[in-house]
């Protein structure tokens, strides 16, 4: 037995999950997925935890995609783990079920979304290994063959690119990073984020699902899909409701980065402080005065639209992520990222004389 990757510590009507993988930027691997679930599974039947914090270790909150494990393991293994994953994720039960129950939010009892689960992986050919790994999908789902192991991948972009199999667009590993979001969002207690690094792909995706988040002076964002070819799909479900729509548009289309007060500013966090954890002592300290009952049935009421946005939306966006990183266009922005070049769509300016 390795390490967790989930460290869980519990105090004060808090249960505190920090994300502790910074080898690979605190990415979502299958291992840590299953640990997220499992953790929340617990959090959601201890009658004590009136909320949950998330947090990281390193200077990345979460980096998305890694596909370090999917190379090092027989594809047997790989399903194994995936299928793991599926049992704790069956405990975490709708809120408006009874307290320590978790199950999907509006969701039909007795129904866990088995199809958005990750059903073994999507792998692609004549791609290199390591290197790319798709920024709408959870680590361990969409692998890449024929590249040399361990590069260092750059904080401003996507990791990894799922590649057709068979002719079919894969679209089980971003039909899992919807369930995983969802999860988060439908939780029947508040879940708190405590941001003090990077954030990036799937890793904005998880920070938007939180109820209420705190940056601190090292955060930084940014939405890079359009430079390599691809679009932020199934992140928008819980990044759109939070953000202001002329952000939106601008940060999508340009991928520039920006910085905690910005993030706040338009949405994406509740907050900007210097001191993210003092700031969030009376936020955390207000939830602790909430009634099981009185936080379950209010997130309810404001995580309505985001939850509606799943239910509509997560099957196309799948499909739309999986697609674009089939296509020719993220083949080459992908390659170009890796090679450190332009991609032969951008258009050079004319150095000033």
């Amino acid at each position: 037995m390795g390490e967790p990757l989930i460290r869980v510590a519990r105090a004060e009507g808090i249960t505190t999950l920090t994300l502790d993988s910074p080898h690979n930027r605190n990415a979502l691997s299958s291992a840590l997925v299953a640990e997220l679930y499992a953790a929340l599974a617990e959090a959601a039947e201890d009658t004590a935890t009136r909320a949950v914090l998330l947090t990281h270790t390193g200077n990345t909150f979460c980096a998305g995609a890694d596909l370090t494990e999917v190379q090092a393991q027989p594809q047997p293994q790989v399903q194994a783990q995936v299928q793991a994953q599926a049992k704790p994720q069956a405990q975490v039960q709708a809120q408006d079920q009874p307290q320590g129950q978790a199950q999907a939010q509006d969701q039909p009892q007795g129904q866990v979304q088995a199809q958005d689960q990750p059903q073994g992986q999507a792998q692609a050919q004549d791609q290199p290994q390591g290197q790319a790994q798709a920024q709408d999908q959870p680590q361990g789902q969409a692998q890449a063959q024929d590249q040399p192991q361990g590069q260092a991948q750059a904080q401003d972009q996507p990791q990894g690119q799922a590649q057709p199999q068979g002719g079919q667009p894969p679209t089980s590993a971003p039909k899992a990073l919807a369930t995983l979001l969802r999860t988060v969002v439908a939780f029947p207690k508040p879940v708190v984020a405590r941001v003090q690094g990077h954030v990036r792909a799937g890793g904005t995706g998880l920070l938007a699902a939180c109820d209420i988040s705190a940056a601190g002076p090292d955060a930084t964002f940014a939405f890079t899909e359009a430079r390599i070819g691809v679009a932020p799909a199934v992140i928008s479900m819980p990044v759109l409701p939070r953000m202001d729509p002329r952000a939106a548009a601008r940060y999508y289309l340009t991928g520039e980065r920006f910085g905690p007060e910005e993030a706040a500013r338009i949405g994406l966090v509740t907050l900007a402080a210097d001191d993210p954890e003092a700031a969030l002592a009376p936020v955390l300290d207000g939830l602790r005065r909430g009634s099981p009952q009185g936080l379950a049935e209010s997130k309810k009421l404001v995580t309505r639209e985001v939850l509606a946005a799943f239910d509509r939306e997560t099957d196309t966006l799948a499909d739309l992520s999986a697609r674009l990183f089939a296509s020719d266009e993220a083949r080459e922005g992908m390659s170009a990222f890796l090679e450190r070049r332009d991609a032969e769509w951008a258009v050079r300016q004319t150095p000033e004389r």
